[in-house]
């Protein structure tokens, strides 16, 4: 896709989402550079607010490689937002239904024309305390070493903290104006698995060079050092089970015990009493 080619729809949604964006924030933009000029590409996101998917298709836009994003399905069936969905050429997912591969051959299709087609590799918001990306999924590594094309790695921060992900009781609060940076590095390298058969275990593998490049920016912008470990959603919701699943069989072991307390020998509560003095012989 050229760079000249951005089309009418693409315009129309940034001329919608660019002004306000222009007045809430503030930008920091890195590594456009790294932007293929021309052919099909992929860039891996992560992902920490519901405004940071305006904020990197800004970023992108201004590069002039337009991302087609991988959106829910049931995003395309509300009147306006469906229409602009289509219009800008984004591909829906179909999740946990027999057309969930209808997204993967879309996305490839995609690339195949000389398109960008941009993951969030988590999948989701992170769940992350801190706001790291978490473990990935293998949907970017899957269509990467399928199509061999360039992952370039993005990271962004900022609009997470004008609008928090899953924030009880926290209002937004964009001002003062926070600054969205976003920043992109050179595409990760997948070589060493492209001849390899693409088995869970090696999905697994090239995700996890993926989310460590994307975890590395992310450092590098927030001028912190990268975290020990990954913060695994589905390893954290099982070890909640785990542990909701033993503290109710506690409660039921404690309750069952006050509704039968063990049979006790009174002999052993009131043991008799034995007399001395002039009995004792």
């Amino acid at each position: 896709m050229s760079r000249r080619r951005i089309g009418f729809w693409y315009r129309m949604a940034a001329v919608i989402a660019k002004p306000p964006l222009l007045v809430l924030f503030k930008r920091d933009w890195r590594g456009m550079e790294h932007i293929p000029a021309d052919g099909g590409f992929i860039t891996a996101v992560n992902h920490n607010s519901y405004v940071d998917p305006l904020s990197y298709a800004h970023w992108q836009y201004n590069t002039g490689r337009v991302p087609r994003f991988l959106a829910k399905a049931g995003l395309f069936k509300t009147p306006f937002v469906g229409m602009m969905l289509r219009g800008t050429g984004q591909i829906p997912v179909y999740r946990e239904t027999t057309d969930a591969m209808r997204a993967f051959r879309a996305a490839i299709d995609a690339i195949e024309r000389g398109e960008c087609v941009a993951f969030y590799p988590e999948g989701t918001l992170t769940r992350d305390p801190d706001m790291w990306p978490m473990a990935g999924k293998t949907g970017a590594a899957r269509v990467a070493l399928l199509t061999k094309v360039p992952v370039i790695p993005v990271a962004q921060w900022g609009a997470n903290l004008a609008m928090p992900p899953y924030a009880k009781g926290k209002k937004t609060d964009f001002f003062p104006r926070k600054t969205l940076q976003v920043q992109a590095g050179p595409p990760v390298d997948l070589e060493r698995f492209y001849d390899k058969e693409p088995t869970p275990d090696v999905l697994r593998e090239a995700t996890e060079v993926i989310m460590a490049a994307i975890t590395e920016l992310l450092a590098e912008v927030r001028q912190e050092p990268v975290p020990a470990e990954v913060y695994d959603h589905r390893k954290a919701r099982a070890e909640l089970r785990r542990r909701a699943a033993a503290k109710k069989a506690a409660e039921q072991e404690k309750a069952a015990g006050q509704a039968n307390p063990a049979q006790v020998n009174p002999a052993q509560v009131n043991p008799p009493q034995v007399k001395t003095g002039e009995n004792e012989k």
